[in-house]
């Protein structure tokens, strides 16, 4: 079926997300974080994580079907920018509006770009949110093909930082406590269907362990530190597998990214974070 090209600019049914510090620690749970993280996993002194800026907005994603019609069994989430107006509290209630930004036309597929705001009660906006969900066998309509090419890509050189963890085999059950119950993450039938021999990690999982791995090797976990990242998700992690970030210095502001398994597979991919100096 062909996407409604019109749906461009139109603005979902707001979204609201009520919390409280059981789901940032819970999150930073899910994220692999643990007693080496207490300013993160226990109350006293609690801080959020910056990359929990997608749980109140990932909403504005499953809202894509009130202005377009297509099979979500073909919808890869493809990329994830988040973008920090202001720090995350540590509670709250937040709402949050998101909006089809450009359907682009792939061939293969359709790139449909989803730009969600999320603001607190008085109205301030805390959050920006991008998504890229990819849309298999939407493509072919003769449509923009957006930008393309290579980005944010790693230098020629030694990373200048690298931080390696190891996921839980239960990594998948738990950050699905978070919001993101889609079977392809806990059910081994429902993967084998998908094409994988198991459950695989989420990928806003590993977004989140990269986050992790910059807060700690620049922004000495300072969250108000990290004022963006984006990613392109490029590959499969397996709760149970080591992330592994390799980190470039490129400016006072920009730290290249990239992620990958212990097998070598890189599984995060286009990445960048922007700091504060």
């Amino acid at each position: 079926m062909a996407l409604d090209l019109n749906a461009v600019g139109k603005p979902f049914k707001p979204t609201t997300f009520e919390y409280t510090d059981r789901e940032v620690m819970l999150y930073a749970l899910g994220i692999g974080a643990g007693p080496e993280e207490l300013d993160f996993t226990y109350e006293k002194n609690l801080k959020v994580y910056p990359t929990f800026a997608v749980i109140p907005a990932f909403a504005a994603l499953a809202s894509l079907g009130q202005v377009l019609t297509f099979n979500w069994a073909m919808l890869l989430h493809g990329e994830q920018r988040i973008e920090l107006k202001a720090p995350i509290p540590t509670s709250g209630k937040l709402t949050t509006v998101g909006a089809v930004r450009a359907i682009y036309d792939k061939g293969s597929g359709a790139l449909v770009i989803v730009d969600a705001e999320t603001k607190d009660e008085g109205g301030k906006v805390l959050l920006v949110n991008t998504f890229g969900a990819f849309i298999r066998g939407e493509g072919g309509f003769g449509g923009e093909r957006g930008p393309s090419g290579p980005r944010n890509v790693p230098p020629q050189r030694a990373p200048d930082a690298t931080v390696e963890m190891q996921t839980r085999p239960d990594q998948a059950l738990l950050y699905r406590l978070s919001g993101d119950r889609n079977p392809l993450h806990a059910d081994p039938d429902f993967a084998k269907m998908a094409g994988f021999d198991r459950p695989i990690l989420h990928g806003l999982c590993t977004f989140g362990h990269a986050g992790r791995a910059v807060l700690s090797a620049f922004c000495n976990n300072d969250p108000a530190r990290l004022k963006a990242f984006e990613v392109r998700f490029s590959g499969v992690v397996f709760p149970g597998d080591t992330i592994i970030t390799d980190m470039w210095k490129e400016s006072d502001t920009q730290i290249i990214v990239q992620s990958k398994t212990q097998r070598g597979d890189v599984v995060l991919g286009s990445a960048a974070a922007t700091i504060a100096p």
